[in-house]
């Protein structure tokens, strides 16, 4: 302020003990009194708050009565950066103090309570810290107490309860703890209560508040609120909105409830609800939104609800609802929204549901309905998505369906629907989204799908579709997202398809497709992903392809191109996936193919006619981890292959290669196999070359990834990991365990655990103190790269897993290589397990019960399973013996775990460590998937997103994802393949008993071929050997762990079918 304005301030206090002053003069030198508390010039909308016109009636925000005494402050959303004014008791008159997102600072004082007429204190959204003063029970006409979205803290105090007049009471979103108080309960007149987003609000709902005659709103959510629904809230006749989501509830709805008739909004979803819906809530008939989502609620849904005539919303979603949908559903023709999926529920869908005419979602997925779809859903015109895969849906898809003219997705994936594709359902204008995959659709894709321009994502895989591609698919111009994979499709890929210019990913794999493959496709510039796998392609490699600059992967593999590599290919840049195998190239490999410096997962060449010399710009590929030459006619040296020292696996078999091996680590490892056939191939030290052996084990001709090479399971990374931390990794591993101890020394001690934040997931029967107290060294259970596991028994009795996680120095320091591969893979694991976890439930999946932190240490606690890990059942426990039908269950369970994060989370989830000391089992040998320390949610889940770390656990990383971190779900798949093989055979992964060192899944195929060739020689009489494969044969879970293109490697859900 200028000094001319503090001097006249001081001249007018001055004056104050030597002259009569009126109210207003005091009013007014109270309000610059604090207004000159901040040292920074006042806003300029309170330019007028000046010393110069002593009477404040005529200033900005300020309202007074006739006798020119103040009556109303209201400031709002104007910064002022003032701590709350502490001398109001100079306003006697003041009725309505309202300061609303001024940034106002400080602590609300005690001698609020001497402003005997407020009637409204509003200070919301500002930054006042402290406890809410008791004193504020003076205030008897107070009827408004808004103090919400501050930093308040403490106990909401009793005295409140004295504020007779009170009517709204707004304290949400602050830091305040303890107990709702029961004096609440007095306070009649009383119509909103809003204390919800304080998480540490705990206890009871009092059953006092069904004393509040007049209450409207009741909110209570994201608190920490327990116990069950009083039944007293029954008797509030005129309660409107019952909120309190997002908190601890348990115990069962009670049927009192539908004494609420003014009741419009019901949300208690995310609490732990269990027992039946009573039908009492049939009475609600007022009540708009139902939203009972993510509870324990089973039994059936009323057919009560059907009399709420006002319903908008019901989502009954992620419960344990069995029986059928009801039909009185049909008589809700204001409902919008149904949402019931991931229930238990049977039996049909009502056809009745069609007269709910204004109906805009119909969720349905991941339920056990069965029969058909009935073709009245045709008669909802405003019903935007339809979804209900994963059931049992069977019979066609209703032509009828063209009459939901405002349909955006469609999806009815994973059930046995039969049929052709309706023509008509391309009429719908709207659609963006048709996903209909695993069902036994038949029947040709008809040419009005060119109709249908607004679509986006369209995937039909898995079905017995045939015919050509229809040329009017091409007018579909937003298209992004193709998938056609697994049909008997047949004809030539048409033209027309290069005009779909928005196309990311087109999968045309496994069909008969023919001819030879348009150059148009060369005009997509956007496209990333193109597998035409396993068909019946011919003729040349398009030398226009080169255009493809966004291509990430590129499958062509098991056709029958002819021809040379085109080498424009060098110029697809983004280029990590080359798979080329099983096809009559010839020709020498182009050099420029060697330009692409993000091939970096695999490059398949294997089964053509290449002939010439390895170029030597292959060493650029520094970054490849799969590499397969094998059943060429390539020559020459292999001195080129020297540089490439990240190579997960290489295959340089059946060619016409000589010379010396190269002196490397990644040669050495190499078996006899994955050499063969290369006559006059010859190892340092030693005469003998490696000859073609016509007792060789041949190759599958036209196996392309699956049967081409055997994979050596993370050798060659854990060899280059070695060098790396050799380096460095006695230091890493001294300073990590000394800081180790320092953080034990320095947090154990009792009072070294300041300002913890607690969010439960379920309902807790314990506090932060009692966890706490059980964080000792006596209580450890293991160790790994993410933190240590603690057993915490609790005062209540009861046993739960506490991971207390690293810092993140800590843990990029912390001796991972004996199980985790890599390092500083952890920095973000507390939020990505507590994002992740707190958004998932799965009957497989380990339960989280919470996390608690504070500024210098992070705890998760879970569900204990006394039975520790399967890799403890499997490995550690000489006494345990397993009963194949108890193994079943557990590879069982595992798969449908990880089948519901890969296909019913959204986005999917991505474990990233499958593995057998990652499956807990519980006291019914029942499987849980645990430690989603690595886990990432994949935004876009249909392409691979890179990791900046390895992920995953020595022995069970994917070979093709091994090195380079390209994650998908079939990397959880493969590791789930090596978990299944270790519970058939009771060995590791890496297991000392296998000959030669070799991994599980090499030792399964050796085993499987050499059976095989058992009973060829058996029958034929033939010591030769040629791997047949029975392209018929169903998948088994074993198959999970074998290598395979990305186009042929098997989903989570395939392992349960």
């Amino acid at each position: 302020m200028s000094s001319q304005y503090s001097l006249t301030l001081f001249f007018l206090v001055s004056l104050l003990p030597y002259a009569a002053v009126s109210a207003a003069n005091n009013e007014a030198l109270a309000l610059l009194s604090w207004l000159q508390s901040s040292p920074s010039p006042p806003p300029s909308q309170l330019s007028n708050w000046h010393p110069s016109d002593p009477n404040p009636c005529s200033w900005s925000y300020i309202t007074c009565y006739s006798d020119n005494s103040v009556v109303e402050i209201n400031i709002q959303f104007i910064e002022l950066a003032l701590p709350f004014p502490s001398n109001l008791s100079s306003l006697p008159s003041l009725e309505k103090l309202v300061i609303s997102g001024a940034n106002l600072t400080g602590t609300i004082p005690p001698n609020i309570g001497d402003c005997m007429q407020l009637t409204v204190l509003d200070v919301s959204s500002n930054s006042l810290v402290g406890s809410i003063p008791s004193s504020i029970g003076k205030l008897h006409k107070l009827q408004d107490l808004i103090l919400n979205s501050n930093q308040l803290t403490g106990e909401i105090p009793a005295e409140i309860g004295e504020c007779s007049s009170l009517e709204n009471l707004h304290v949400f979103d602050n830091y305040l703890s303890g107990n709702l108080p029961a004096q609440l309960g007095n306070l009649s007149n009383l119509q909103v209560i809003r204390a919800g987003g304080n998480k540490d609000i705990a206890g009871k709902i009092p059953e006092e508040l069904g004393n509040c005659q007049n209450l409207i709103v009741l909110g209570l959510a994201d608190t920490k609120i327990s116990g069950s629904i009083p039944v007293s809230l029954g008797k509030l006749s005129k309660l409107q909105t019952l909120s309190v989501y997002t908190t601890m509830l348990s115990g069962e709805i009670p049927p009192h409830i539908g004494n609420c008739s003014e009741l419009v909004d019901l949300y208690l979803y995310e609490n732990d609800l269990s027992g039946s819906l009573p039908p009492e809530l049939g009475k609600l008939h007022k009540l708009e939104k139902l939203l009972l989502w993510q509870n324990n609620l089973d039994g059936t849904i009323p057919e009560e609800l059907g009399n709420c005539k006002s319903l908008i919303t019901i989502d009954l979603s992620l419960n344990y609802f069995s029986g059928s949908i009801p039909q009185s559903f049909g008589n809700l023709s204001n409902l919008q929204e149904l949402m019931l999926s991931n229930n238990n529920i049977t039996g049909t869908i009502p056809p009745l549901l069609s007269n709910a005419t204004s109906l805009e979602q119909l969720q349905l997925d991941a339920n056990q309905i069965s029969g058909s779809i009935p073709a009245e859903l045709g008669m909802l015109t405003k019903l935007t998505v339809f979804f209900a895969w994963q059931n049992k849906l069977e019979g066609s898809i209703p032509t009828a369906l063209a009459g939901c003219s405002s349909l955006q997705a469609l999806d009815l994936s994973h059930n046995a629907i039969t049929g052709g594709l309706p023509s008509g359902l391309f009429q719908l204008q709207n659609l963006t989204k048709l996903l209909l995959i695993s069902n036994d659709i038949s029947g040709t894709i008809p040419p009005e799908i060119g109709n249908c321009t607004s679509l986006i994502r369209v995937r039909l895989v898995n079905n017995r579709i045939s015919g050509g591609i229809p040329k009017e698919i091409g007018f579909l111009q937003n298209l992004s997202f193709l998938d056609l994979s697994e049909n008997h499709l047949s004809g030539a890929v048409p033209e027309e398809i290069g005009n779909c210019a928005q196309l990311q990913m087109l999968n045309l794999s496994n069909n008969t497709i023919e001819g030879s493959l348009p150059s148009s496709l060369s005009s997509l510039s956007k496209l990333q992903v193109l597998d035409v796998s396993a068909n019946q392609i011919k003729e040349q490699i398009p030398e226009s392809f080169g255009q493809l600059t966004s291509l990430n992967r590129l499958i062509l593999g098991r056709n029958s191109f002819s021809g040379t590599i085109p080498s424009s290919l060098g110029h697809c840049l983004n280029l990590q996936l080359l798979d080329l195998s099983s096809n009559r190239l010839s020709g020498s490999i182009p050099e420029q193919l060697f330009d692409i410096q993000d091939l970096d997962i695999a490059l398949n060449l294997s089964w053509n006619a290449l002939s010439g010399v390895i170029p030597p710009q292959i060493s650029a590929l520094n970054k490849l981890s799969i590499l397969d030459l094998s059943h060429n006619k390539l020559e020459g040296d292999l001195v080129a292959l020297s540089g490439l020292e990240n190579l997960v696996s290489l295959n340089i078999s059946y060619n016409n290669f000589t010379g010396y091996l190269p002196d490397s680590k990644l040669f050495r490892q190499l078996t006899a196999t994955e050499m063969a056939g290369n006559q006059g191939l010859c190892s340092k030290g030693h005469d003998s070359c490696f000859l073609s052996n016509a007792n060789g084990i041949g190759m599958q001709s036209g196996s392309g990834f699956r049967g081409s090479q055997k994979f050596k399971v993370a050798i060659a990374l854990l060899i280059t990991l070695t060098i790396a931390l050799a380096i460095f990794g006695a230091f890493a591993v001294f300073r990590a365990r000394k800081m180790v101890g320092e953080d034990n020394d320095s947090e154990m001690g009792g009072d070294s655990w300041p300002n913890w934040q607690f969010t439960p997931f379920q309902k807790l029967n314990f506090s932060v103190d009692q966890v706490l107290k059980c964080l000792v060294e006596a209580n450890i259970i293991g160790k790994g790269c993410s933190g240590i596991v603690y057993r915490a028994e609790l005062e209540n009795g009861e046993v739960i897993a506490v991971k207390k996680l690293w810092p993140a120095t800590m843990a990029a320091a912390y001796d991972c290589h004996s199980d985790k591969i890599g390092i500083g893979g952890v920095r973000d694991s507390f939020s990505a397990e507590v994002k992740t976890l707190g958004s998932i439930r799965h009957k497989n999946i380990v339960r989280f019960l919470g996390c608690c932190w504070n500024k210098s240490t992070r705890l998760l606690m879970y569900d204990y399973m006394e039975n520790g890990s399967l890799g403890s059942l499997l490995h550690e426990r000489s006494g345990t013996c397993l009963e194949w039908e108890l193994r079943y269950r557990i590879v069982l369970g595992a798969a449908q775990g990880l089948a519901y994060l890969h296909h019913d989370c959204v986005p999917p989830i991505v474990h990233r460590d499958i593995k057998a000391n990652n499956i807990l089992i519980g006291p019914e040998f029942e499987a849980y998937i645990a430690d989603f320390g690595l886990a990432k949610l994949v935004e876009n889940g249909d392409f691979a997103r890179s990791s900046s770390t390895v992920a995953g656990s020595y022995g069970y990383i994917a070979p093709e994802y091994g090195y380079m971190m390209k994650i998908t779900e079939k990397s959880d798949v493969y590791s789930y393949g090596v978990v299944v093989l270790e519970v058939l055979t009771g060995k590791q992964p890496i297991d000392p008993t296998i000959p030669d060192g070799h991994h599980i899944v090499d030792w399964e195929i050796k085993q499987e071929r050499e059976e095989c060739m058992k009973v060829s020689m058996a029958r034929t009489g033939s010591s030769e050997f040629n791997h047949q494969g029975n392209s018929n044969s169903p998948p088994s879970l074993m198959q999970s762990s074998y290598p395979q293109s990305s186009s042929t490697s098997f989903s989570a859900s395939s392992l349960l079918y």
